[in-house]
Protein backbone atom coordinates (compact mmCIF):
# COMPACT_ATOMS: atom_id res chain seq x y z
CA UNK A 1 0.00 0.00 0.00
CA UNK A 2 1.04 3.31 -0.98
CA UNK A 3 1.34 5.91 1.89
CA UNK A 4 1.84 10.25 1.47
CA UNK A 5 3.08 11.95 4.03
CA UNK A 6 1.01 15.32 4.46
CA UNK A 7 3.80 17.39 2.66
CA UNK A 8 4.06 15.02 -0.10
CA UNK A 9 0.31 15.28 -0.68
CA UNK A 10 -0.13 18.82 -0.88
CA UNK A 11 2.70 19.33 -3.15
CA UNK A 12 1.08 16.87 -5.40
CA UNK A 13 -2.29 19.10 -5.03
CA UNK A 14 -0.19 21.94 -5.69
CA UNK A 15 1.03 20.37 -9.28
CA UNK A 16 -2.36 19.30 -10.16
CA UNK A 17 -3.88 22.60 -9.04
CA UNK A 18 -0.54 24.46 -11.19
CA UNK A 19 -1.42 22.65 -14.63
CA UNK A 20 -5.21 22.92 -14.81
CA UNK A 21 -4.70 27.06 -14.65
CA UNK A 22 -1.83 26.72 -16.70
CA UNK A 23 -4.44 24.40 -18.72
CA UNK A 24 -7.15 27.07 -18.37
CA UNK A 25 -5.03 29.96 -19.45
CA UNK A 26 -3.49 28.72 -22.84
CA UNK A 27 -7.38 27.43 -23.32
CA UNK A 28 -8.62 31.26 -22.46
CA UNK A 29 -5.59 31.90 -25.07
CA UNK A 30 -6.87 30.37 -27.83
CA UNK A 31 -9.06 32.72 -30.12
CA UNK A 32 -9.86 34.36 -33.69
CA UNK A 33 -8.46 37.85 -34.60
CA UNK A 34 -10.22 40.22 -37.60
CA UNK A 35 -7.86 42.29 -39.73
CA UNK A 36 -9.52 44.93 -42.08
CA UNK A 37 -7.80 46.94 -44.91
CA UNK A 38 -8.60 48.70 -47.91
CA UNK A 39 -7.14 47.13 -50.45
CA UNK A 40 -8.56 43.95 -52.51
CA UNK A 41 -7.31 40.67 -52.74
CA UNK A 42 -4.15 40.38 -54.50
CA UNK A 43 -2.79 43.70 -53.66
CA UNK A 44 0.72 43.41 -52.12
CA UNK A 45 -1.06 44.85 -48.92
CA UNK A 46 -3.15 42.05 -48.65
CA UNK A 47 -0.64 39.42 -49.15
CA UNK A 48 1.12 40.80 -46.68
CA UNK A 49 -1.73 40.93 -43.92
CA UNK A 50 -2.00 37.28 -44.95
CA UNK A 51 1.65 36.64 -44.37
CA UNK A 52 1.23 37.82 -40.96
CA UNK A 53 -2.28 35.59 -40.26
CA UNK A 54 0.09 33.01 -41.79
CA UNK A 55 2.99 33.49 -39.02
CA UNK A 56 0.73 34.08 -35.88
CA UNK A 57 -1.03 30.79 -36.96
CA UNK A 58 2.38 29.16 -36.93
CA UNK A 59 4.05 30.75 -33.88
CA UNK A 60 1.21 29.89 -31.85
CA UNK A 61 0.78 27.04 -32.70
CA UNK A 62 -2.26 27.18 -34.10
CA UNK A 63 -4.14 28.62 -30.98
CA UNK A 64 -4.21 32.18 -33.22
CA UNK A 65 -6.19 32.56 -36.23
CA UNK A 66 -6.37 35.76 -37.98
CA UNK A 67 -8.82 36.48 -40.33
CA UNK A 68 -8.19 38.95 -42.78
CA UNK A 69 -10.74 41.17 -44.09
CA UNK A 70 -9.47 43.23 -47.47
CA UNK A 71 -10.85 45.63 -49.99
CA UNK A 72 -13.07 47.80 -47.21
CA UNK A 73 -15.64 45.03 -46.42
CA UNK A 74 -15.44 46.30 -42.81
CA UNK A 75 -15.94 50.24 -43.70
CA UNK A 76 -13.45 52.59 -44.27
CA UNK A 77 -10.29 53.63 -42.58
CA UNK A 78 -11.94 55.87 -39.80
CA UNK A 79 -14.25 53.43 -38.50
CA UNK A 80 -12.03 50.90 -38.89
CA UNK A 81 -9.44 52.42 -36.64
CA UNK A 82 -13.06 53.72 -34.12
CA UNK A 83 -13.40 49.69 -33.90
CA UNK A 84 -9.98 48.73 -33.18
CA UNK A 85 -10.20 51.40 -30.43
CA UNK A 86 -13.38 49.76 -29.27
CA UNK A 87 -11.72 46.33 -29.44
CA UNK A 88 -14.60 45.15 -32.06
CA UNK A 89 -11.58 44.64 -34.67
CA UNK A 90 -8.27 43.32 -33.30
CA UNK A 91 -6.30 44.82 -36.28
CA UNK A 92 -5.98 47.44 -39.16
CA UNK A 93 -3.37 48.21 -41.43
CA UNK A 94 -3.45 51.48 -43.07
CA UNK A 95 -1.68 54.48 -44.11
CA UNK A 96 0.22 55.92 -41.56
CA UNK A 97 -1.00 59.65 -42.59
CA UNK A 98 -4.45 58.78 -41.56
CA UNK A 99 -3.30 58.50 -38.00
CA UNK A 100 -3.30 62.34 -37.58
CA UNK A 101 -6.54 62.24 -36.68
CA UNK A 102 -5.10 60.47 -33.47
CA UNK A 103 -1.78 61.74 -32.85
CA UNK A 104 -0.62 64.81 -34.74
CA UNK A 105 2.92 63.69 -35.53
CA UNK A 106 1.53 61.22 -38.36
CA UNK A 107 1.24 63.93 -40.45
CA UNK A 108 4.69 64.27 -41.12
CA UNK A 109 4.34 60.78 -43.35
CA UNK A 110 2.18 63.17 -45.56
CA UNK A 111 4.40 65.90 -46.77
CA UNK A 112 5.37 65.26 -50.54
CA UNK A 113 8.83 64.48 -51.41
CA UNK A 114 10.06 63.41 -48.21
CA UNK A 115 12.11 60.34 -49.16
CA UNK A 116 14.09 60.16 -52.40
CA UNK A 117 13.73 56.45 -51.57
CA UNK A 118 12.81 53.26 -50.27
CA UNK A 119 15.67 52.65 -48.62
CA UNK A 120 15.89 55.79 -46.83
CA UNK A 121 11.95 55.41 -46.02
CA UNK A 122 12.57 51.75 -44.53
CA UNK A 123 15.62 53.06 -42.08
CA UNK A 124 13.49 55.93 -40.87
CA UNK A 125 10.34 53.94 -40.04
CA UNK A 126 11.99 51.12 -38.79
CA UNK A 127 14.25 53.22 -36.90
CA UNK A 128 14.20 55.46 -33.39
CA UNK A 129 11.89 57.76 -35.36
CA UNK A 130 9.14 55.49 -36.59
CA UNK A 131 9.28 53.36 -33.34
CA UNK A 132 8.63 56.57 -31.42
CA UNK A 133 5.37 57.80 -33.26
CA UNK A 134 4.24 53.93 -32.61
CA UNK A 135 4.63 54.42 -29.31
CA UNK A 136 2.87 57.45 -29.14
CA UNK A 137 -0.43 56.00 -30.27
CA UNK A 138 -0.84 53.74 -27.00
CA UNK A 139 -2.73 56.49 -25.33
CA UNK A 140 -5.34 56.41 -27.63
CA UNK A 141 -5.71 53.36 -27.31
CA UNK A 142 -3.38 51.46 -30.22
CA UNK A 143 -0.68 49.74 -30.44
CA UNK A 144 1.83 50.10 -33.66
CA UNK A 145 3.08 46.90 -34.61
CA UNK A 146 5.00 47.59 -37.61
CA UNK A 147 5.02 49.37 -41.12
CA UNK A 148 4.86 48.17 -44.37
CA UNK A 149 4.23 50.17 -47.26
CA UNK A 150 1.97 51.45 -50.14
CA UNK A 151 4.68 52.78 -52.11
CA UNK A 152 5.27 56.10 -54.04
CA UNK A 153 1.74 58.07 -55.36
CA UNK A 154 1.63 58.71 -58.74
CA UNK A 155 -1.66 60.56 -60.37
CA UNK A 156 -4.28 59.36 -62.83
CA UNK A 157 -7.10 61.03 -64.81
CA UNK A 158 -9.69 60.59 -67.45
CA UNK A 159 -9.33 63.89 -69.27
CA UNK A 160 -5.76 64.81 -70.60
CA UNK A 161 -2.09 63.65 -70.18
CA UNK A 162 0.00 65.28 -67.66
CA UNK A 163 3.15 66.43 -69.61
CA UNK A 164 3.98 69.57 -67.46
CA UNK A 165 2.49 70.63 -63.53
CA UNK A 166 0.54 72.92 -65.70
CA UNK A 167 -1.61 70.51 -67.30
CA UNK A 168 -2.88 69.25 -63.67
CA UNK A 169 -4.80 72.48 -62.34
CA UNK A 170 -8.33 72.18 -62.77
CA UNK A 171 -8.18 68.67 -62.53
CA UNK A 172 -10.87 67.25 -59.58
CA UNK A 173 -8.85 65.08 -57.60
CA UNK A 174 -9.69 62.68 -55.09
CA UNK A 175 -7.48 63.22 -51.80
CA UNK A 176 -7.08 60.91 -48.38
CA UNK A 177 -9.06 63.47 -46.22
CA UNK A 178 -6.15 65.41 -44.34
CA UNK A 179 -5.13 69.25 -44.70
CA UNK A 180 -1.62 68.62 -46.30
CA UNK A 181 -2.99 66.76 -49.01
CA UNK A 182 -6.06 69.25 -49.76
CA UNK A 183 -3.16 71.80 -50.04
CA UNK A 184 -0.62 70.55 -52.45
CA UNK A 185 -3.68 69.37 -55.04
CA UNK A 186 -4.89 73.42 -54.64
CA UNK A 187 -1.03 74.49 -54.78
CA UNK A 188 -1.76 72.94 -58.37
CA UNK A 189 -4.36 74.77 -59.52
CA UNK A 190 -6.76 71.37 -59.00
CA UNK A 191 -9.63 70.79 -56.98
CA UNK A 192 -9.32 68.53 -53.97
CA UNK A 193 -12.24 66.15 -53.13
CA UNK A 194 -11.73 64.52 -49.99
CA UNK A 195 -13.06 60.83 -50.61
CA UNK A 196 -13.10 57.64 -48.39
CA UNK A 197 -11.06 54.96 -50.42
CA UNK A 198 -13.88 52.70 -50.86
CA UNK A 199 -16.08 55.02 -52.66
CA UNK A 200 -13.48 56.16 -55.33
CA UNK A 201 -14.03 53.44 -57.77
CA UNK A 202 -17.44 54.27 -58.28
CA UNK A 203 -16.76 58.41 -57.85
CA UNK A 204 -14.32 57.62 -60.82
CA UNK A 205 -16.64 55.60 -62.80
CA UNK A 206 -19.49 58.50 -62.51
CA UNK A 207 -17.07 61.54 -63.26
CA UNK A 208 -17.65 63.31 -60.24
CA UNK A 209 -14.29 63.32 -60.06
CA UNK A 210 -11.56 63.66 -62.50
CA UNK A 211 -8.81 61.44 -61.47
CA UNK A 212 -7.06 60.37 -58.51
CA UNK A 213 -3.31 59.82 -57.02
CA UNK A 214 -2.19 56.52 -55.54
CA UNK A 215 0.69 53.92 -56.18
CA UNK A 216 1.06 51.62 -59.22
CA UNK A 217 -0.01 48.23 -57.31
CA UNK A 218 -3.25 50.32 -55.89
CA UNK A 219 -4.38 51.27 -59.58
CA UNK A 220 -3.64 48.12 -60.75
CA UNK A 221 -5.27 46.10 -58.06
CA UNK A 222 -8.41 48.20 -58.29
CA UNK A 223 -8.46 48.18 -61.79
CA UNK A 224 -8.61 51.91 -61.97
CA UNK A 225 -7.51 51.61 -65.38
CA UNK A 226 -10.95 50.93 -66.41
CA UNK A 227 -12.40 53.93 -65.54
CA UNK A 228 -8.63 56.14 -65.95
CA UNK A 229 -7.12 57.04 -69.54
CA UNK A 230 -4.13 58.74 -68.27
CA UNK A 231 -0.87 57.65 -65.73
CA UNK A 232 1.62 60.32 -64.74
CA UNK A 233 4.74 58.66 -62.84
CA UNK A 234 5.33 61.39 -60.64
CA UNK A 235 6.15 59.68 -57.21
CA UNK A 236 5.09 62.77 -55.17
CA UNK A 237 4.31 61.13 -52.39
CA UNK A 238 5.87 57.97 -50.60
CA UNK A 239 3.22 56.09 -48.15
CA UNK A 240 4.40 54.00 -45.13
CA UNK A 241 1.51 52.38 -43.77
CA UNK A 242 1.00 50.97 -40.30
CA UNK A 243 -0.36 47.74 -39.16
CA UNK A 244 -2.10 48.53 -35.93
CA UNK A 245 -3.86 46.35 -33.11
CA UNK A 246 -6.44 46.84 -30.62
CA UNK A 247 -5.11 48.19 -27.04
CA UNK A 248 -7.79 46.49 -25.05
CA UNK A 249 -6.91 43.21 -26.85
CA UNK A 250 -3.19 43.58 -26.86
CA UNK A 251 -4.08 44.15 -23.05
CA UNK A 252 -5.95 40.72 -22.52
CA UNK A 253 -2.88 38.70 -23.88
CA UNK A 254 -0.15 37.20 -21.86
CA UNK A 255 3.36 38.31 -22.42
CA UNK A 256 4.83 35.48 -24.73
CA UNK A 257 1.71 35.80 -27.07
CA UNK A 258 2.07 39.79 -26.77
CA UNK A 259 5.72 38.81 -28.48
CA UNK A 260 4.74 36.07 -30.79
CA UNK A 261 2.52 39.19 -32.50
CA UNK A 262 4.68 41.62 -32.43
CA UNK A 263 7.66 39.09 -34.05
CA UNK A 264 5.23 37.86 -37.05
CA UNK A 265 4.32 41.71 -37.83
CA UNK A 266 7.85 42.69 -37.91
CA UNK A 267 8.59 39.56 -39.88
CA UNK A 268 5.70 40.15 -42.11
CA UNK A 269 6.78 43.49 -42.96
CA UNK A 270 10.42 42.43 -44.42
CA UNK A 271 8.70 40.53 -46.42
CA UNK A 272 5.14 42.54 -47.73
CA UNK A 273 7.78 45.40 -48.68
CA UNK A 274 9.99 43.13 -50.77
CA UNK A 275 6.79 41.69 -52.58
CA UNK A 276 5.51 45.48 -53.36
CA UNK A 277 8.82 46.42 -54.45
CA UNK A 278 9.47 43.68 -57.06
CA UNK A 279 6.20 43.93 -58.96
CA UNK A 280 6.25 47.29 -59.51
CA UNK A 281 7.84 47.49 -62.95
CA UNK A 282 5.59 44.46 -63.72
CA UNK A 283 2.43 47.34 -62.37
CA UNK A 284 3.39 49.59 -64.93
CA UNK A 285 3.85 47.09 -67.69
CA UNK A 286 0.09 46.04 -67.16
CA UNK A 287 -1.10 49.52 -66.55
CA UNK A 288 0.08 50.14 -70.26
CA UNK A 289 -0.83 46.67 -71.56
CA UNK A 290 -4.48 47.59 -70.35
CA UNK A 291 -4.69 50.57 -71.81
CA UNK A 292 -3.34 53.68 -70.00
CA UNK A 293 -1.01 56.16 -71.46
CA UNK A 294 2.00 57.01 -69.46
CA UNK A 295 3.56 59.84 -69.16
CA UNK A 296 6.31 60.93 -67.12
CA UNK A 297 7.54 64.44 -66.40
CA UNK A 298 11.10 65.44 -67.19
CA UNK A 299 13.15 66.32 -64.20
CA UNK A 300 13.08 70.29 -65.25
CA UNK A 301 8.94 69.74 -64.70
CA UNK A 302 9.79 67.35 -61.73
CA UNK A 303 11.93 70.42 -60.02
CA UNK A 304 8.87 72.78 -60.77
CA UNK A 305 6.17 70.26 -59.11
CA UNK A 306 8.73 70.61 -56.25
CA UNK A 307 9.02 74.23 -56.08
CA UNK A 308 5.19 74.48 -56.37
CA UNK A 309 4.57 72.25 -53.10
CA UNK A 310 7.50 73.84 -50.99
CA UNK A 311 5.29 76.01 -49.52
CA UNK A 312 2.84 73.41 -47.90
CA UNK A 313 6.12 71.42 -46.76
CA UNK A 314 7.13 74.60 -45.09
CA UNK A 315 3.48 75.37 -43.59
CA UNK A 316 2.70 72.00 -42.37
CA UNK A 317 6.74 71.57 -41.28
CA UNK A 318 5.54 74.47 -39.16
CA UNK A 319 2.83 73.63 -37.70
CA UNK A 320 3.88 69.87 -36.65
CA UNK A 321 6.94 71.92 -34.50
CA UNK A 322 9.97 69.64 -33.98
CA UNK A 323 8.83 66.25 -35.50
CA UNK A 324 9.95 67.49 -39.19
CA UNK A 325 13.19 68.57 -37.48
CA UNK A 326 13.62 64.94 -35.74
CA UNK A 327 13.01 63.33 -39.26
CA UNK A 328 15.10 65.57 -41.38
CA UNK A 329 17.87 64.69 -39.30
CA UNK A 330 17.40 61.18 -39.58
CA UNK A 331 17.39 61.63 -43.13
CA UNK A 332 20.92 64.02 -43.18
CA UNK A 333 22.26 61.18 -41.21
CA UNK A 334 21.63 58.73 -44.15
CA UNK A 335 22.64 61.13 -46.74
CA UNK A 336 26.07 61.68 -45.57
Amino acid sequence: MIRFTRRALCAALAAVATLGAASGSAWAQERTFKLALQNPKGHPLEIGASKFAELVAKKSGGRFKVNVFPGGTLGGDAPNVSALQGGTIDFVQLNSGILASQVKAFEVYDLPFLFANAAEADAVVDGPFGQKLHGMLAEKGIVGLAYVELGFRNLTNSKKPIKTVEDIAGLKLRVIPNAINIDWVKALGANPTPLAFPELYAALEQKAIDGQENPLSVILANKFFEVQKHLAVTNHQYNPQSLIMSKKVWDALAPADQKLIQDAAREASVFQRKVNRDKSADDLQELKQAGMQVTELSAAEQAKLRDKLKPVIDKHGAALGPVLGELQAELAKLRK
